[in-house]
């Protein structure tokens, strides 16, 4: 499986997002709020250059925090030239966000309209209001229907651009599959648990993707047990390979080897992993069955 990170023409849409502010910050009169134009010009110009998030950039809570902070500071400086900003707050919750985070962004939002609703007439500032309840409201819901969508996609995507290591929950699917494989070819497959250090994890988990062939997939199960489901012609080839990509992987903590026909579940053999007391517990037996 390969999965393709259609990721060009966000980049560009944050790129041209980030160029208003930068245009608007020369103009600004108010040094407070030329500063928070330039930081907002920042962060979407750094936002375009990680689309592509990493094991070692993950998306963090305060990376997104800083819009609705930078958009609420903007809204109470210079109400009179960032009125239609108001609307923004629509967007913001239908981002991902845990829950206190979609809370955090209703309380700015209803403070932001506070601060420009001061400024306006009742009649004016009571349809604001409503339009700007009407869009939250919409967002949530839009956010809200997404959520499952979201979630299937991480389950089913690579957990870093590149790399062939997908989740725990994508090797519970694939066991079923790949039984049945070696079932129908007559060939030889093995689930490999490999336990290492957590500074060296994403090291050898690279390594570990490099070593095993294009259409075998490699797992992260948590933070410091990889997996691999392995193919060979036969037991005896399958144990020359072993020794061959361990000898080139580096030292682990722990090792276990199961052929696939003899697993009865991924639960059972992580307990299995954690119980056994040796560096290595390689099963025998048939290989396909």
């Amino acid at each position: 499986m390969q999965s393709k990170y259609k990721v060009g023409l966000l980049r560009l849409n944050l790129v041209l997002a980030a160029l208003l502010p930068a245009l608007m910050a020369p103009a600004s009169t108010n040094v407070t709020e030329a500063l928070l134009l330039w930081m907002a010009a920042g962060w979407l110009a750094v936002s375009a250059a990680l689309v592509e998030f990493s094991h070692r950039r993950p998306a963090l809570v305060p990376w997104q925090l800083l819009p609705s902070l930078l958009l609420t500071a903007l809204l109470f400086t210079a109400p009179e030239r960032f009125p239609l900003w108001l609307w923004a707050w629509g967007a913001l919750v239908m981002l991902p966000q845990p829950a206190w985070m979609s809370g955090l962004n209703l309380l700015l939002a209803t403070l932001s309209w506070g601060g420009l609703a001061r400024a306006m007439p009742p009649e004016q500032a009571a349809f604001a209001g409503a339009v700007l309840a009407a869009l939250l409201l919409l967002g949530l819901s839009r956010s809200r229907d997404l959520a499952p969508l979201r979630g299937v996609a991480r389950q089913r995507a690579h957990l870093a651009p590149g790399l062939r290591l997908w989740p725990r929950a994508q090797l519970s699917r694939d066991l079923t599959r790949e039984r049945a494989r070696v079932h129908r070819d007559g060939v030889h497959g093995e689930l490999l648990l490999l336990r290492t250090g957590r500074p060296r994890f994403w090291s050898q988990a690279q390594r570990l993707c490099a070593l095993t062939r294009s259409f075998e997939h490699c797992y992260r199960l948590d933070g410091h047990t990889l997996a691999a489901l392995l193919l060979s012609p036969d037991a005896e080839q399958a144990e020359r390979r072993r020794a061959d990509l361990l000898a080139q992987l580096g030292p682990i903590q722990r090792l276990r080897a199961t052929p696939l026909a003899r697993v009865v579940s991924l639960a059972e053999e992580c307990r299995a992993l954690e119980r056994q007391t040796g560096a290595a517990d390689v099963n025998k037996g048939a290989g396909h069955g």
